[in-house]
């Protein structure tokens, strides 16, 4: 016996588990709990204030409501809408009984009706109409995602596959010569390997980055306050040790700057901007760092001087397509995924990131908001 019990004990356990069943189950639960809910609120309001039938109606209409949203199914809603009719006749002269030939009473009955099925079908088309709105904004998001992957494979094949041309063709040179080459000429081939080794890091860096960004999306950044020019100082300090000949001006407001933000993501922005100006601006002049603020955003600004970007190239310079290099050296590094990163990155906190020419050369510069900072403090400012 004690054998049955338990297997039929599974068995519905494995029943009400199943998604359909369980939904089945819950919006049942739902819509008697509720009815039940408002059953009690209403007898305990007629206690109060027995000529209050009006307002029992606006109890059952909201419950009607309540279970048209909570509820997987339209019948669900119909039913409650029906049954309230006939608990608020309960609630009508004479008192907790069924009489529907008190005059006047079946047209209040009909508008009663109709008024509790409109209610719950403009609520469950409602409820539908947000949920295919969310459908179609995560297929966007999706083929957003699809779209910078294959931008992605096209770039790869371009900017990846010209520093391992590189590598393999030096180190074959130097196998293949390495009793006839002088020092400086073995030093010169090892030099350029290891600095197209560190590139190639640098844009598998990037992938892991973007990679991660795309599979998880903007929900899943773990966004902290930070001090914007603390990362900045950072970014600036690594890429100085990366590439010392290159020369940088910062300046900085007199204000604190503090953006939600994943700190090492945004570094890795400003880091690849950077490299966008040493390897791509050919700058004449420092690079130029300087922040602005403004009620609602904080903006990193970098600007060289260099050979500018041509205006057709505006819009989609952040694209990740093979570039079009402009001189011999920009043959072994591309700027394609570097600024594809940028853009993944930036648009994955609400920023945005922005590109334009000016007399002496061009500028990079992307905007992240303050928004959930200020959300924090006016919660602050309540509670307090």
């Amino acid at each position: 016996m004690r054998h049955f019990i338990w297997n039929r004990f599974i068995r519905f356990v494995d029943i009400i588990s199943q998604p359909h069943t369980y939904n089945t189950h819950m919006s049942r639960l739902i819509t008697v709990s509720a009815m039940a809910a408002a059953t009690v609120l209403s007898l305990i309001y007629h206690r109060i204030n027995p000529a209050g039938t009006a307002n029992i109606a606006l109890i059952y209409i909201l419950t009607v409501i309540l279970i048209s949203y909570h509820t997987d199914k339209y019948r669900y809603g119909i039913l409650a809408a029906i049954c309230s009719v006939f608990f608020i006749n309960l609630f009508t002269y004479p008192f907790f009984v069924f009489n529907f030939a008190v005059s006047g009473y079946p047209l209040t009955f009909l508008f009663m009706y109709f008024i509790s099925i409109l209610t719950s079908a403009t609520t469950f088309r409602l409820k539908e109409q947000a949920r295919r709105i969310k459908d179609d904004e995560d297929l966007i998001m999706e083929a957003e995602k699809e779209k910078l992957r294959a931008n992605l494979l096209r770039a790869v094949s371009h900017d990846l596959r010209t520093p391992l041309t590189s590598i393999i063709g030096a180190s074959s040179s130097y196998l293949d010569n390495e009793e006839t080459l002088s020092a400086e000429e073995k030093r010169r081939l090892v030099s350029q390997i290891s600095e197209d080794a560190d590139w190639l890091l640098h844009m598998v860096e990037n992938l892991l980055s973007v990679t991660r960004i795309t599979d998880s999306g903007a929900n899943t950044l773990k966004k902290n306050p930070e001090v914007m020019e603390e990362v900045l100082l950072d970014a600036i300090s690594t890429i100085r040790k990366r590439y010392p000949s290159m020369q940088i001006h910062m300046s900085l407001p007199d204000e604190l700057l503090i953006v939600p933000m994943d700190p090492l993501l945004i570094k890795q922005v400003i880091m690849n901007l950077l490299e966008n100006a040493y390897f791509h601006a050919h700058s004449q002049k420092p690079v130029e760092c300087f922040l602005r603020s403004s009620a609602e955003s904080a903006s990193v600004h970098i600007r060289d001087y260099g050979i500018g970007i041509p205006k057709e190239h505006t819009d989609d310079i952040f694209d990740a397509a093979p570039s079009s290099p402009s001189s011999a050296s920009d043959t072994r590094k591309g700027m394609g995924i570097g600024l594809s990163i940028c853009k993944a990155i930036i648009n994955a906190h609400g920023g945005s990131i922005h590109a334009i020419s000016h007399p002496d050369g061009a500028e990079f510069y992307f905007t992240l908001p303050k928004e959930e900072l200020h959300h924090e403090s006016d919660g602050q400012n309540s509670r307090h």
